[in-house]
C-alpha cells in the first residue's frame, strides 16, 4: 500500500494575507478556485457550500497548503490563537535555509515569535514557532551543519 500525503489544510479569513504570507516564506501559488455545491458539501459533510480555495505548493514541489475561505456556511469555531499544546491541529513545521532572513522577511508580514527567543537543539537545529497571519502556527527549523 502506498501513502502519499497531498496537503495540509488551513482555513482563513482573509486569503489574500495567506497568500502573500506563505509566498514570503518561499512558497509557490498553484492555483486558487471557488469550490462549490452539494457535491463539495458531501465531501465536507457541510451541505451546499461555496470555499474559495488557493493550493501553495513548497519549492521542492513535494509538499502543498491548502488555504480555504469559507464563504457559506459560515465558520463556526476559531482555533487561531490556541496554544501549541491544545489537541488538534498544531502546527506546519518548514526547514529553512537561514532562519534570521527568514524571520526578517516574515515580521514584515506580522509575524511574531512565540517564545522570546530562537533555540537552539544541540547542534543539529536552530527552530523557532511564530505566528503567522490570522494566528497561524508556524514551525521553523534552520538545519545545523
Amino acid at each position: 500500500m502506498t501513502v502519499k500525503m497531498d496537503n495540509v489544510g488551513i482555513v482563513v479569513e482573509d486569503l489574500a494575507a495567506a497568500i502573500a504570507f506563505f509566498r514570503e516564506l518561499g512558497l509557490e501559488l498553484e492555483g486558487q478556485t471557488v469550490v462549490e455545491g452539494e457535491w463539495a458539501g458531501q465531501v465536507t459533510g457541510l451541505g451546499h457550500q461555496r470555499v474559495e480555495i488557493a493550493m501553495m505548493r513548497t519549492p521542492d514541489g513535494h509538499s502543498r497548503i491548502e488555504l480555504s475561505r469559507f464563504i457559506e456556511p459560515a465558520v463556526v469555531s476559531d482555533h487561531r490563537n490556541a496554544p501549541v499544546n491544545a489537541l488538534g491541529y498544531l502546527r506546519v513545521m518548514f526547514a529553512v535555509d537561514d532562519l534570521d532572513a527568514t524571520l526578517d522577511r516574515l515580521r514584515e508580514h506580522g509575524v511574531e515569535l512565540v517564545s522570546t527567543e530562537v533555540v537552539r537543539y544541540e547542534d543539529v537545529y536552530r527552530l523557532c514557532y511564530v505566528r503567522g497571519p490570522e494566528g497561524i502556527l508556524i514551525g521553523l527549523a534552520e538545519e545545523l551543519g
